[in-house]
Order: structure tokens, then C-alpha cells, then sequence
């Protein structure tokens, strides 16, 4: 025998680059009995490819909410050119998911590594939207000071204990730092874009839910949310923003 190895090929670890309308999945991580982001990609592929594989993402996205920069890797032990595989898996996954790219990286990259910046945007509407808006926006119809609101946003702005943003349940450290929000208002929609190295989960929502609230309302200050901000106690009642208006937008990596 000479030696060689016969059919050998090499494995190869690809990013992808995610968009996906989060409404009827329970968000990206795998679940047994529900439907999940993950889940239905890992399904499409062992359809499309015979084989098994297993993605690991940089954000678990919850129920509901959106993608449009989320990032993935996996790994392939079979040859196939990338463009190819690209247009393979996508022609069979259902429309409200779609891979944006695929590049090789090396073995060493992890998506939860050397993430120098996650930007997330949360979408309001005053007046009630479109059919084709309504999954992607919070329609909230109630009158709200907007110098108000971009007050109470700038609050959350630079390194704060987020214990009294995040979920209830949440024991790790809460301690996060914030670069920045900005607000946009056109026409009637406002969006708010959320940008930082990581988030707790609901932190970003409960930030838009309670800033929200006290914008519309004359009872409440910015020195209540500060007071609630300072007590790092998730038990207070001001309201967290539903998911459909929060999309995962871009997550930036160190080269």
C-alpha cells in the first residue's frame, strides 16, 4: 500500500451570517417540543444534506424576537463549495428564515468570543401599523413626552448594574456596559439603537418597557427610574416591551 488516504477530506468550520422573523419560533435555542430558530435550520439541513449539524450562535434570541446580523458557526466533514451549499440549505428553509453568508473561519473562532459590539433596535409605532409592520413593531398608542423618553435612555447609558432590568430569575453578574442608545424618530415610528459588547436577557426590553412608561406618565420622574435603576431589584412593576419589536441588527468582532 502507498499510504494515502483514500476519500479523505478535511473539516472545514463555517460562519453564517442569520436573518429571521422571530414571531412563530420560541426563539433560537433548541427546544424538544416547540419550534426554535435553530431547530428548524439543523432540520432543513440534515433534509438537504443527509447529515447532522449543529450551529452555535453568538445571541440566544427569545421568543419572538428578530435577526438580522446573527451570527453562527458550524463545522462539515464533506465537500461541497460554499456558494452551493449557501443556495442548497436556503431554497428549503421556510420564508421567515434566511442565511445571509457563509465564510470559512478558522477552528479557533468562537461566536462568543472577541465581541467587540452587539447592536440591537427596537421599533415603536404611534398610530397602528401596516399588516406588514405589525411583526416587527411595538404599536403603542399612548402619548409620551419623546425629550422624556431620550432622558430616561441616556440613564442607562455607560457601566450600571442591570439587576433591576434583566430576568427576575438571572443570579450572575448583571454588572454591563452600555456604549450607546441613540433614539430616531421618522414620521411616526421610533427606533432606538442599542449598542454594547452584551445584554441580559429582557434588559434591553424592560429599558424600553419602563422608559416608556414613565414618558407617559406625569406621575412618574426620571429620578423614580434612576431610584429603580440604583436598587437592583427586577420586582418593580414598571412594563417591559414586548419582543416583536426588538431585531438583533449586526455583532462586530475583533479581526
Amino acid at each position: 500500500m502507498s499510504g494515502e488516504c483514500i476519500g479523505f477530506y478535511k473539516s472545514k468550520r463555517y460562519k453564517a451570517i442569520i436573518a429571521y422573523d422571530g414571531t412563530d419560533y420560541y426563539g433560537w435555542q433548541e427546544q424538544l417540543d416547540r419550534p426554535t430558530v435553530v431547530g428548524v435550520l439543523q432540520q432543513t439541513f440534515k433534509k438537504v444534506f443527509k447529515r447532522d449539524v449543529k450551529l452555535f450562535a453568538a445571541s440566544r434570541t427569545d421568543a419572538g424576537v428578530h435577526a438580522f446580523g446573527q451570527v453562527a458557526t458550524f463545522v462539515i466533514d464533506f465537500d461541497i463549495e460554499p456558494e452551493i451549499l449557501l443556495k442548497a440549505w436556503n431554497s428549503k428553509l421556510p420564508v421567515a428564515i434566511s442565511i445571509r453568508s457563509l465564510s470559512e473561519v478558522l477552528f479557533t473562532f468562537n461566536p462568543h468570543h472577541s465581541i467587540v459590539e452587539k447592536t440591537y433596535q427596537y421599533a415603536i409605532v404611534r398610530e397602528r401599523p401596516l399588516p406588514s409592520d405589525a411583526r416587527f413593531v411595538w404599536y403603542y398608542p399612548r402619548n409620551f413626552d419623546d425629550k422624556k423618553l431620550q432622558d430616561c435612555l441616556r440613564l442607562f447609558v455607560g457601566e450600571h448594574d442591570f439587576r433591576s432590568f434583566c430576568s427576575s430569575d438571572y443570579t450572575g453578574n448583571t454588572v454591563r456596559r452600555v456604549c450607546s442608545i441613540s433614539l430616531e424618530q421618522v414620521e411616526t415610528r421610533y427606533c432606538i439603537t442599542f449598542k454594547a459588547p452584551g445584554f441580559l436577557r429582557y434588559m434591553i426590553r424592560r429599558i424600553v418597557g419602563a422608559s416608556l412608561y414613565v414618558a407617559s406618565h406625569r406621575g412618574f420622574s426620571l429620578d423614580n427610574l434612576k431610584k429603580i435603576l440604583d436598587a437592583r431589584n427586577p420586582e418593580h412593576t414598571l412594563e417591559s416591551a414586548p419582543a416583536c419589536g426588538l431585531t438583533l441588527v449586526d455583532i462586530a468582532y475583533r479581526n
